[in-house]
């Protein structure tokens, strides 16, 4: 990292200045969406009493754990130029087998294997399509959407209500954390996933190959890079956060429905797009994805505190800051050496 007070040019990380330091251009949407989500705390806090309590801000966590692991799972796409349409299918798919499962009496330990595996396998199948029949994403993965969905109410037309004791008690014991603030279970397994998976994709060759897929595929075949198993990779990688998720969300319900997550896989690709991850593939962060996440949670809250305002209103005000992002992702490209 350079000091120098004029912008270092370079191919692979292009600069910007903040604050009269030079650091790489690609943090430069994080550090944006950190200030969005600080400034909408701001809000909040001037305009509500009780909105700076540790609680609310636990609730962002509680409330979005199923979505934080849920956008993890598209980073890893997303920053190989594609995209996951099914995610929200499957979340919903999950549910359904977790609760058909428990209520056939099955083991639990047994059903979240099945769970995990059944959401892998549909990654990995989509992910296969996509490569070796070189057949875009966006219809690979609307095929599965529909496959998932379908798939739903073959397992049961009805909604299914959770009552497996342990899995109960596990979506109903708060974890305590310091000054009377509690969080649940599904917020650690969220938090361990993005740990977890900043690592895989910032720290070990298959994530610097992913990020070389989305830079140019064609490039990263030519470096001789392992394209396939990683492009098939993140698909798969994918699929098990959608499961994971899925497993939360029915933490979070105690049911399994065959449209829940309606929609949910538009609020995964907004989170990471507001996050900071280039649709066109090459740049992200999986941190960048998690405060996307609570981006979006804090807009909810401020309506919830507001109370007179729609619900609706938060798909509006989600919209708008995305084709913000979006916009400001596009002078992002153009600045690019």
């Amino acid at each position: 990292m350079t000091t120098s007070a004029t912008p270092v040019k370079d191919n692979a990380s292009p600069r910007a200045l903040l604050g009269g330091r030079s650091i790489p251009g690609r943090v430069v949407p994080v550090i944006v969406t950190f200030v969005l989500f600080v400034l909408l705390f701001g809000v909040g806090a001037a305009r509500y009493d009780g909105f700076t309590s540790g609680q609310v801000l636990a609730n962002l966590f509680i409330d979005n754990a199923f979505l934080i692991v849920l956008a993890v799972g598209m980073t890893f796409v997303i920053v190989t130029g594609g995209i996951d349409l099914s995610v929200g299918a499957v979340v919903a798919l999950s549910t359904m087998v977790a609760a058909a499962g428990l209520r056939a009496g099955l083991p639990l330990p047994l059903v979240v294997l099945l769970v995990l595996a059944m959401g892998s396998t549909l990654g990995l199948l989509m992910g296969l399509v996509i490569h070796h029949f070189e057949i875009q994403p966006f219809i690979v993965t609307l095929a599965g959407m529909f496959l998932a969905r379908g798939l739903c109410f073959v397992v049961g037309v009805e909604s299914i209500s959770i009552k497996d004791d342990v899995f109960r008690s596990v979506a109903t014991s708060p974890i305590l954390l310091p000054g009377g603030v509690s969080i649940t279970w599904s917020v650690l397994i969220a938090l361990v996933i993005v740990a977890v998976a900043a690592w895989v994709l910032h720290r070990t060759r298959f994530g610097r190959t992913a990020y070389a897929i989305g830079g140019s595929e064609g490039s990263a075949t030519l470096m001789g890079l392992p394209v396939a198993r990683v492009k098939v990779g993140v698909y798969v990688i994918s699929g098990l956060c959608s499961a994971i998720a899925g497993l939360l969300f029915g933490l979070y319900m105690l049911s399994g429905y065959g449209l829940h997550a309606v929609g949910m896989e538009l609020d995964a690709i907004a989170s990471v797009v507001i996050g900071g991850t280039l649709l066109s593939g090459g740049v992200g962060y999986v941190l960048g994805s998690l405060l996307g996440v609570l981006v979006l949670g804090v807009i909810q809250t401020l309506i919830s505190f507001q109370g007179t305002l729609s619900s609706w209103w938060t798909k509006i005000a989600i919209g708008t800051l995305l084709l913000l992002f979006v916009v400001m992702q596009r002078a992002f490209m153009r600045r690019q050496p």
